[in-house]
Order: C-alpha cells, then sequence, then structure tokens
C-alpha cells in the first residue's frame, strides 16, 4: 500500500518538527524514515479509499461496545480516531519524540564542558536524526494502531491502514472482522487516556523524568560502553532491551514501575477487544488464536532487533496484563477493577501486575 493509493485523513500529524538540535535532527529523522520505509501492500486507490473508510467505520462502531464493556466513556470533543499510512505515523511519532525528549536535550546540553562548532552539532544532528528515521521505518511496519499522547500537542488515535492489510492477509482472516477486532483494542487505549483525565499527563511527565534519568552526561559514556561489551549477552537473553543495559538498580525499579502501567494498559486492551468480540465479530476465536501466533513468530534479524529494541518484553506486557486485569475482575468484578483509575496511586506496582491479590489488598482492603 503505497503513499500515492492510500488516501490518509486530513490534518494527519504532520506538523513541524521544529528546527535541528545539537543531539537530534528531527525533520532529518522524518526523511529518512519516509525515505527508506516500505510502504506496504500494493492496492489500487480504489480499493486504498474503499480500506480507509471500513477503517473509519470500524473506529466508529467500536465506541458504544468498548464504553459498555469497559465501563468507561470518552468525554464529548475528543479527536477522532485518523487513519495514516506509515510515513504519516513516523511523522508523528518524531514529533512525540521530540517533544518527550526535549528534557533530556536541555540536560545533555547543560552538562557539555565546551562548545561545539555549528558544522559539528549539524553533523552530529544529522547523524542521530538518521538513525531516529531508521529506527521508526523499522517500527513503522509492526504497529497496527497507537494512541499517540502527543506531549504539548493534541493526542490522537492512529490507525496504520498498510499494516492492519498487511497482517489480515498473512493470517488468511476475514477483513470485516479484523479491523473490527483491532478498533476495539485501540478505541480501549483512547477510552483510557480521554476517560481517565490525569494518565497522559502521569504518563508524560513519569517517561520524560525517566529518560532524563537515564540519559548519559559526556563522563558516562565511556563506562556505558564498558557496560555494553560485558552484558549484552544478558541483554539478548532477557529480552528487556538496551535502556535495561545501563539503568541502576534504582533506575531498573521505575522502568519496572512504568512497565506494570503499560502491562496494565495493553492487558485491558486485550481483556476488551476480546469481551466485546463475539457479540459484534463473529471469528474473533481464530482470529485471536492466529495473532496470537504471529506475536511469537519473530525469527532471525527480527528477533534479534525485538530482543535489542526491548519488543519481546512488549510482548510480555499483553499476557502478565490481561492475566492481572481477568484475576482482578474476577474478584472485585468491573467497577472494582475500575479503581485502578482513580488516581496514579491506584495503578498497580511492578510486583503486583505478577500478583493480582497483592494489588486487591491494597487498593480494596
Amino acid at each position: 500500500m503505497t503513499d500515492t493509493t492510500l488516501p490518509v485523513d486530513a490534518g494527519r500529524p504532520d506538523g513541524p518538527g521544529g528546527a535541528p538540535a545539537a543531539y537530534v535532527d528531527y525533520e532529518f529523522a522524518k526523511k529518512t524514515g519516509r525515505a527508506i520505509v516500505n510502504p506496504g501492500p500494493q492496492v489500487s486507490g480504489q480499493e486504498a479509499a474503499a480500506i480507509v473508510a471500513d477503517l473509519r467505520d470500524a473506529a466508529a462502531s467500536a465506541v458504544a461496545p468498548v464504553a459498555e464493556t469497559s465501563g468507561l466513556v470518552a468525554p464529548e470533543g475528543s479527536p477522532a480516531p485518523l487513519v495514516v499510512d506509515r510515513a504519516s505515523w513516523i511523522s508523528a511519532n518524531v514529533d512525540s519524540f521530540k517533544a518527550m525528549l526535549d528534557p533530556v536535550v536541555d540536560k545533555l546540553n547543560a552538562s557539555k564542558k565546551g562548545q561545539s562548532s555549528a558544522a559539528a552539532a549539524a553533523i552530529g544532528g544529522k547523524v542521530t536524526g538518521a538513525e531516529m528515521g531508521g529506527l521508526l521505518a523499522y517500527l513503522s511496519s509492526k504497529v497496527l494502531g497507537q494512541y499517540d499522547l502527543a506531549p504539548g500537542g493534541t493526542p490522537r488515535l492512529l490507525l496504520v491502514a498498510p499494516n492492519i492489510v498487511a497482517t489480515e492477509r498473512k493470517l488468511a482472516v476475514d477483513p470485516t472482522d479484523f479491523r473490527r477486532w483491532v478498533a476495539m483494542h485501540e478505541e480501549t487505549h483512547r477510552v483510557q487516556f480521554t476517560a481517565v483525565p490525569w494518565l497522559r499527563d502521569h504518563m508524560v511527565t513519569s517517561t520524560q523524568a525517566l529518560a532524563v534519568d537515564l540519559a548519559p552526561t559526556p563522563d558516562d559514556l565511556s563506562k556505558r560502553f564498558e557496560q555494553l561489551t560485558k552484558n549484552l549477552p544478558e541483554v539478548l537473553s532477557s529480552g528487556e532491551g538496551l535502556g535495561q543495559l545501563f539503568a541502576t538498580p534504582e533506575q531498573k525499579a521505575k522502568i519496572a514501575d512504568l512497565t506494570a502501567v503499560m502491562s496494565l494498559l495493553e492487558g485491558h486492551a486485550d481483556v476488551v477487544m476480546d469481551a466485546v468480540g463475539p457479540l459484534v465479530i463473529p471469528s474473533v476465536q481464530e482470529i485471536r488464536r492466529k495473532f496470537d501466533q504471529r506475536r511469537n513468530s519473530a525469527v532471525g534479524v527480527d528477533r534479534l532487533l525485538r530482543k535489542l529494541l526491548g519488543l519481546e518484553a512488549k510482548m510480555r506486557q499483553y499476557r502478565d496484563g490481561a492475566v492481572f486485569v481477568r484475576a482482578v475482575t474476577d474478584q472485585v468484578g468491573r467497577d472494582g477493577f475500575n479503581a485502578v483509575w482513580s488516581s496514579p496511586e491506584s495503578l498497580p506496582r511492578a510486583s503486583e501486575i505478577l500478583e493480582p491479590d497483592a494489588w486487591v489488598r491494597r487498593v480494596h482492603g
């Protein structure tokens, strides 16, 4: 599915990425990502228009059943989902990375021991921009949908049309059913972040604070290289990603707590999509079975990249989070589970995501 044959929604998230910075040239990141990304399945203009229209319908049809199943209702006036291609997804995420990483750049600039030349800064920004663009080009083919928190901007739900079409074809499942099933998951994320007013700010500030804490000063770089050469086999075996390699025990604890919240969000979306499924999606059991097989089927270089980027841990978030949600709901019901959204203190801690009884005891007594 190419950029020329896939119409994307007007007002797509392709805002300015900001002027080139000393550490990352964000506009170059967008250009790099767009230049190297595989656009996806080839379809005609007529087919693409029909796919986009069907995805919009799927997103709209998910609103009522997700609200009824989850007990969470998005406020009126929330931005509607956008159907995007891979290049637009890259642009949206570069903008979000820029807003998320601005405090990190401030820290790095403050720790500089000398002024580098404008030429050196520009070259360095191009290098890191190219790295970001390459990473996002890889990830852009993996994501079916995303609730873009858009720090400093307008958060929107993004449905990545080429990936949804590619996946439904690879799995050989009913396209109408699969698109509605995906929409249920992504609509649950939209509801989580719009019906729970404090959640977006909590996730953004927590992630920014952790990123700043993890950012290396110039004095740290040589130590980090030693850690990389010494502990890389551990990273590859654990699947936790390179970020864990450089973290102190205190930082790892913070990462674990943030991961627990992400597990909650992903697991909750999986539980809701499967609970709604049988009522409106006839082939939901077949889709779930085939989709879970796909999640676990990465091999070769793709599996190596997943381990380095922490995507193996991402896969576990769906499983652990879903187990947590179902176990808590079995004990205290849906309304009792929804106490998780009452405040940041009610979110599950790292130890609790794997021990739902502990969360129930702490929150419900």
